[in-house]
């Protein structure tokens, strides 16, 4: 899996999960003024081992 950081047409940050097979499994969903705000939302993701899954 790796992450793509970009900046979007409004210049603002976001990023992109992609499996190992190259297709896109997440996204940041919101972009983000800074750089580093967008650098910490992938790290909260990629944290997120271990966290409660909740069912509807």
């Amino acid at each position: 899996m790796y992450y793509v950081l970009y900046k979007d047409v409004q210049g603002y940050w976001r990023w992109t999960l992609y499996a190992a097979n190259n297709r896109k499994i997440a996204n940041s969903g919101e972009g983000y003024f800074n750089k580093q705000d967008a650098c910490h939302a992938i790290d909260l993701v990629a944290s997120s081992k271990g966290v409660q899954i909740f069912e509807r």
